[in-house]
């Protein structure tokens, strides 16, 4: 959700002809993160809960590359991504770590 927010925040200063374009795909792949952690946490089971977690995961990857392509267009400077970039890195190092620790509890079932 603080991924989320900072993106928010960070796409309010895009141009008005990007609001529908890179404006929109950043809110979007950023509030798809931790909507379908969220999501898979709610369908009570293991497999689905690692399935929506990979999803969260692609999403994260998706939000990473719009933040680069914003920086390599001119809609972003390096120093204004840096913070979300680090954030990034993080939570995908949290969800991969789930992920495994997840497969590893239903293997033994």
């Amino acid at each position: 959700m603080a991924l989320a927010e900072v993106c928010y925040r960070l796409v309010g200063s895009f141009p008005r002809e990007e609001l529908f374009a890179m404006s929109s795909q950043i809110r979007r792949s950023a509030s798809s993160i931790p909507a379908n952690i969220a999501e898979g946490h709610g369908r009570e089971n293991t497999q689905s809960f690692i399935q929506y977690l990979r999803i969260a995961n692609g999403s994260l990857k998706e939000l990473e590359t719009h933040l680069l392509l914003s920086e390599r267009v001119g809609l972003l400077d390096k120093r204004r991504i840096a913070t979300p970039m680090e954030q990034c890195a993080a939570l995908g190092k949290m969800l991969r770590s789930l992920i495994r620790s997840l497969q590893q509890k239903a293997s033994k079932r």
